[in-house]
């Protein structure tokens, strides 16, 4: 008699409800999910944490999940299963993704094929799992949004985490002159090694000066801004004429005179992956994967967590003295 398949379990960090990092729970009898049409399976191997993974999890994020859920959308691994019509990946394949359908906090994870890249064999899975969203967030905000050109000035403002490792590096290889700021000796030092002209300490009470010291009176074009409720004010005493503040990170309200935009016809504008076509899509990759193949682009890691811990790297994204690259959770 032919017996029943039983249904495959895997590991998985699951969310019932919205709260602390405690509410990080992880299960060791989820079902491993089915790809359907168009979508596939993927054996996962490291997966990036995520400031906004923070603010979904807390229940402050302007999108909500519907309850439980797992966390996390930027994975690297191998493909285990395709459904159907999917015809770019096969079984065995290397790859990296922007999305996934089913959370990448967990052993296996379900991802539309048309969030998924090929990670190439230059990289590692950990450097893969820092690829999806820092890398697509920084050249959309720099090009896209940004219309940054070759010769322009950018200011990466928290620039030692992976979002900002990532604006140096494509800014540095596409021709602006970058300048970046840290909160440590340390990260400062891994900005200047990853595309960053010149470095600064947000920590030193007069770095605003420095900044101004360096860029003259002529100010910078692009500011990439990872916390604009603390930095914005400040960023528009340091543009140029019609320069631009590109909001990638927030964490709350702030307070600032809209004068100070007229003075210099400059803007602040908003970043959100989320929102990007599948054309903006598909133009980041192209560009990504051809850095990588170049030399120039090259993820940095910087915690890795286990599953186990993902409550501590949920914590430390959030509260640690200062970014060195991308956090990772490691299968």
């Amino acid at each position: 008699v032919a017996m029943a398949a039983t249904s495959r379990v895997m590991r998985a960090v699951r969310v019932f409800e919205f709260g602390g990092p405690e509410v990080l729970k992880l299960q060791s009898d989820v079902l491993v999910p089915i790809p359907k049409e168009n979508q596939v399976l993927i054996k996962v191997h490291a997966c990036g944490v995520n400031p906004v993974e923070t603010y979904i999890r807390s229940g402050t994020y302007a999108r909500k999940p519907a309850l439980p859920y797992t966390p996390g959308s930027d994975v690297s691994g191998v493909i285990e299963g395709v459904g159907e019509h999917v015809t770019a990946f096969k079984k065995g394949d290397r790859v990296f993704t922007l999305e996934t359908v089913s959370g990448g906090y967990a052993e296996y994870a379900v991802a539309a094929a048309n969030r998924v890249f090929p990670l190439p064999d230059k990289l590692d899975f950990r450097q893969g799992a820092a690829l999806g969203v820092p890398y697509f967030t920084a050249y959309r905000a720099l090009f896209q949004k940004g219309c940054a050109k070759a010769g322009e000035s950018v200011l990466v403002h928290g620039a030692s985490g992976g979002v900002g490792l990532a604006a140096c590096q494509i800014a540095r290889a596409c021709g602006l002159k970058v300048l970046g700021t840290a909160g440590t000796e340390e990260g400062m030092s891994v900005i200047l090694r990853n595309g960053a002209h010149q470095a600064f300490n947000h920590r030193d009470p007069n770095y605003i000066e420095r900044i101004k010291e360096c860029t003259g009176p002529g100010g910078v074009d692009i500011i990439i801004e990872m916390l604009s409720n603390v930095n914005l004010d400040a960023d528009l005493q340091l543009l140029a004429h019609a320069g631009r503040v590109m909001v990638v990170g927030c964490r709350g309200r702030i307070e600032i005179n809209p004068r100070d935009t007229m003075s210099k016809e400059s803007s602040i504008i908003g970043v959100s992956l989320f929102l990007a076509t599948e054309e903006e899509r598909h133009e980041c990759a192209t560009a990504l994967l051809d850095g990588i193949e170049a030399g120039w682009l090259k993820p940095v890691v910087g915690s890795e967590y286990t599953l186990e811990k993902v409550a501590k790297a949920h914590e430390d994204i959030i509260c640690s003295s200062g970014a060195r690259g991308k956090m990772v959770l490691l299968l």
